[in-house]
């Protein structure tokens, strides 16, 4: 049983690589035709795999995820449920990101989990994870593009316009991705540079808006003692049984306590706007609720390591810079996001966050109006400084969010772009999507086919589909995706065995309970994919047997 399943495994692997190819004398009983299978070339350093899982994850989880993600915990929740909710879906991602690294190192071929799911597990495991991870991803390439229109159009342009921007820049980057892997890595390292200054600068005027605004720390000294007494009094008095005693010391006129008066009644108002005590963030069972569909939202985020393990065929010294690019690319990632977490939650609360379709260009705007408010000092000083911070953000503190925001866009298409089309090159090399797709062009050694494909039915979804439901949506068949992935992982022994199983089986449950968890639509219409997807393998494997 074990040698049959061994030579089994090998087989597929040496088709897989390209070592063995069907020809026509041998007969090839799915399809009647010598199909020539070709393999990418090895042409990615760790380095450029580690800045294309970066393009990935910072694109779509800074500029997209935070806001339903807030809604999600809204009313039940609080900023602090958020915080869980991330900490809960980076917690998921680790588990998935060691089990893909464990198996890209034994698999070290193009498709990611489709290879890892049918050597392992069977055709049908592959198929499943394969399917829900071109459906997934081809619904991110649709909120990646969508998410660059609402920061590079102007807010006043009609919709339209807004779809036919994001059409306009999948196709533009797939004619890139179609150059070639190595101009693709290239854009990408000066995409994720130019992100990461963005991101940098606003967090910085946004932490000096929020900290040096009216009740801030900064401008307590700034701000009218009786004022901030007043507002401490009445910000603490909802959570906090010490209320009187800060808002005493806050009018008894000690400038330098004023600040923290300040501060501390900028926390009791957070609280009040959110809902729930102190003593519970999250709201009782709605709100845990909340929190795991926030989570597989949120995990939408972290899925970007997931094109290092599909682009395996490419890696130079697959078996050691594949995951050890999955674990650098994540680790990075995860510390950006907590950064930017905390500074939307500071500045915009939770119920800000929420309203908002650009969190981190409001934050920035209202920080730095904030920031001139609290220098200037007093009620009609402070609201003069507003307008006038407003102003200065305008000029180039906002523009330089939204235009690192477009740009982490772009980054995270071009390198969905080219993880989906290896996924679909080794389905179509297994026959699971039209073998035509398998074909790898002569000189640029790319899966062009299926990339022109990818870029036709992604144009069509942004002209359909909603920002939030493409996130969704995505996060379901990614989320089956990485399941299969744990699963897999769980059947490995020996030395190919890098991490314990018990992560394994986090990832699982962790996988299960996110799916479950997401938005009703979301469910639905990722369950009817997938099995969509297993009925029209079923009909065909059923033509092909006749």
């Amino acid at each position: 049983m074990h040698v049959q399943h061994a030579k089994h495994v090998f087989s597929r692997l040496a088709i897989v690589l390209g070592a063995r190819r069907p020809t026509a004398g041998a007969g090839d009983a799915r399809s009647g035709q010598d199909v020539r299978v070709t393999t990418l070339a090895r042409r990615l350093t760790t380095t450029d795999a580690v800045v294309v899982g970066l393009g990935s994850m910072i694109g779509a989880g800074v500029f997209a995820a935070f806001s339903p993600a807030a809604r999600a915990v809204l009313p039940a929740g609080s900023g602090g449920a958020l915080l869980v909710a991330l900490g809960l879906a980076a917690a998921v991602a680790a588990a998935n990101a060691l089990a893909s690294a464990q198996l890209a190192a034994q698999y070290p071929v193009a498709g990611g989990t489709y290879v890892y799911g049918r050597e392992r597990l069977g055709p049908w495991a592959g198929f499943v994870a394969g399917w829900g991870f071109v459906v997934g991803k081809t619904a991110s390439c649709a909120a990646m593009a969508l998410t660059f229109a609402a920061y590079a159009v102007p807010d006043a342009s009609p919709t339209a316009v807004r779809r036919a921007v994001a059409a306009l820049a999948v196709v533009v980057l797939a004619a890139v991705n179609y150059r070639g892997v190595t101009r693709t890595a290239r854009l990408a390292r000066w995409i994720v540079a130019f992100v990461l200054v963005a991101l940098t600068a606003s967090l910085v005027v946004a932490w000096a808006g929020h900290l040096g605004g009216p009740g801030g720390p900064v401008a307590g000294a700034a701000s009218t003692v009786g004022t901030a007494g007043t507002a401490s009094t009445a910000g603490a008095a909802g959570t906090v049984g010490t209320a009187g005693t800060v808002g005493t010391v806050g009018t008894a006129g000690t400038v330098g306590t004023v600040g923290t008066a300040g501060t501390v009644g900028t926390v009791g108002t957070v609280g009040a706007t959110s809902g729930p005590s102190a003593a519970s963030p999250f709201g009782g069972p709605a709100g845990w609720y909340g929190v795991l569909q926030a989570a597989g939202l949120l995990f939408f985020a972290f899925a970007g390591y997931a094109r290092v393990a599909t682009m395996g065929e490419e890696v130079r010294d697959p078996r050691r810079a594949i995951p050890r690019a999955i674990v650098v690319a994540l680790a990075i990632t995860v510390a950006v996001y907590a950064a930017v977490a905390v500074t939307l939650l500071a500045v915009l609360g939770a119920d800000g966050t929420a309203a908002s379709a650009a969190p981190l260009a409001d934050a920035v705007e209202r920080a730095t109006g904030g920031l001139a408010g609290g220098l200037t000092g007093g009620q009609a000083g402070g609201q003069a400084g507003a307008a006038a911070g407003a102003a200065w953000a305008g000029g180039w503190a906002s523009p330089l969010v939204r235009a690192g925001a477009a740009v982490a866009s772009l980054g995270a298409l071009l390198a969905l772009v080219a993880g989906v089309g290896r996924t679909a090159l080794a389905m179509a090399r297994e026959g699971d999507l039209p073998r035509g797709l398998a074909a790898v062009h002569p000189r640029f050694r790319v899966p062009h086919r299926a990339e022109v494909a990818l870029a036709a039915v992604v144009v069509v979804l942004v002209l359909s589909v909603d920002l939030r439901g493409a996130i969704g949506f995505s996060s379901f068949g990614v989320l089956a995706y990485y399941l299969v992935a744990n699963l897999a992982a769980w059947t490995q022994t020996g030395a190919d065995r890098r991490s314990p199983r018990a992560l394994q089986a986090f990832g699982v449950l962790g996988c299960a309970a996110l799916c479950v968890t997401l938005p009703a639509a979301s469910v639905l219409g990722g369950v009817a994919v997938l099995a969509a997807g297993v009925g029209l393998r079923a009909l065909t494997l059923r033509a092909r047997a006749r």
